[in-house]
């Protein structure tokens, strides 16, 4: 997949997921567009290994089931930044 098309499904699945997780999450266009290509990463390696058994890194595509994919991979990115970066009181 080419840049632009990464680009185009990271902003569309970084901005869904954020709409979809609850509370504030702050951040721009940047760091939206930089969370949903992490997560079409994350949610086409997870989709990969449950289809094949094989751990490889591959992107969704962008369509309808890549976006699908790439918004969970974003949910679970925003989840791993807020376990990291959550404070202990």
């Amino acid at each position: 997949m080419n840049l632009l098309a990464w680009i185009v499904l990271g902003l569309i699945a970084g901005a869904i997921a954020k709409a979809i997780y609850p509370g504030a999450q702050g951040g721009g266009i940047l760091s939206t567009m930089i969370l949903g290509i992490v997560g079409a990463f994350i949610g086409g390696t997870l989709a990969t290994f449950l289809e094949t058994g094989a751990l490889q890194l591959t992107a969704a595509s962008l369509s309808i089931p890549g976006i699908f994919i790439a918004v969970l991979g974003a949910l679970v990115a925003i989840w791993g930044w807020y376990m990291i970066n959550r404070r202990a009181y």
